[in-house]
């Protein structure tokens, strides 16, 4: 508030006179800062201010790069403290220290009065922002790095958009099944009851390739799950994707005497036997697993006749299917 002091009190007729407002500089005393440097306390206001304005990029930078908590939580850590450090410091020893009052006799005033008041208090509420510019440039450059970063991990979070990822995979027509050391799988390496990782020649340890190569059968049996399917399961055997349609877990379990598979992670329970092809009976799965069509060729290596028969993994906005 303006210090307003009249020079000889009240006028004859009780009012204040407008001449006894008096304005005062800007230079008084309850304008001058603590700073015994002003100068040399701006620039070291301004180096906390950068420094917690690097912090930030380096946190943005840090996620970006899927770095460790204890990098993210450094590099944020030294962006707070640089930027409060820098703000608490401006404040306490860049700011006009007062003490600010105001000497009043009437609680009216006059028109000039109101005009010479607005116009004090506007000059006087400008000055410490105008003196700092450089400050405040620094503040709100370290506040637009902060409020972009602030939203990496929203947009980051949400990962790629999926695309045709889950409609076609690695597998195709011909394709030899392999082991996860590279090895081709012949028909007589599983035994009944026998499961097996199993993907494609040209991707092998492919997170959405992997399949689950089950012998349900004896030697010589072709499986049916359905009537569409008749010559998908040669030799006993039936595959399907390891890719559990709840939340993307490895379906890695296979119980021999109930012919299901089970994905460990939140108890989905997928029957393969009774002609269910990977059919959820149990657990939050919400939709069967895609089956892989099989044939043997004339050498005894189990081969897929195609792909998958629909995309594999969890469903996704407008996913689609076909059989």
């Amino acid at each position: 508030m303006s210090d307003l002091q009249g020079r000889d009190g009240h006028s004859r007729d009780g009012e204040d006179s407008p001449a006894s407002i008096e304005r005062v500089s800007i230079d008084a005393p309850q304008f001058q800062v603590a700073a015994a440097h002003p100068r040399r306390t701006e620039r070291a206001v301004a180096l906390t201010m950068l420094v917690g304005l690097c912090g930030f990029a380096g946190f943005g930078a840090a996620y970006f790069q899927a770095a460790s908590n204890f990098w993210l939580g450094i590099s944020l850590g030294i962006g707070f403290l640089g930027l409060g450090v820098g703000v608490v410091a401006w404040g306490k020893y860049l700011m006009p220290r007062g003490p600010f009052s105001e000497s009043r006799h009437e609680l009216s005033s006059t028109e000039e009065e109101r005009e010479k008041f607005v116009e004090d208090l506007a000059s006087r509420g400008t000055v410490a922002v105008e003196r700092r510019g450089f400050l405040v440039k620094i503040l709100a450059a370290a506040s637009a790095v902060l409020g972009i970063v602030s939203l990496f991990p929203l947009l980051r979070s949400l990962g790629p958009l999926p695309k045709n990822l889950f409609y076609v995979t690695k597998w195709k027509k011909g394709s030899y099944l392999t082991t996860a050391e590279g090895q081709r799988v012949h028909k007589d390496d599983v035994l009944t009851g026998g499961v097996l990782t199993v993907f494609p020649e040209n991707d092998v340890g492919g997170a959405l390739s992997q399949t689950m190569l089950v012998r349900v059968g004896e030697p010589g049996q072709n499986m049916v799950t359905m009537p569409s399917r008749k010559n998908w399961g040669p030799e006993g055997y039936l595959a399907f994707s390891k890719v559990c349609t709840h939340a993307g877990c490895p379906v890695a379990l296979y119980q021999q005497l109930t012919h299901q598979l089970l994905c460990p992670c939140h108890q989905s329970l997928f029957d393969i036997g009774n002609g269910q092809p990977g059919v959820p009976v149990f657990g939050p799965a919400p939709r069967p697993l895609p089956q892989l069509p099989l044939y043997v060729d004339s050498q005894g290596y189990l081969r897929s006749r195609a792909g998958f028969n629909e995309p594999i993994g969890p469903g996704f906005w407008e996913r689609g299917g076909t059989e």
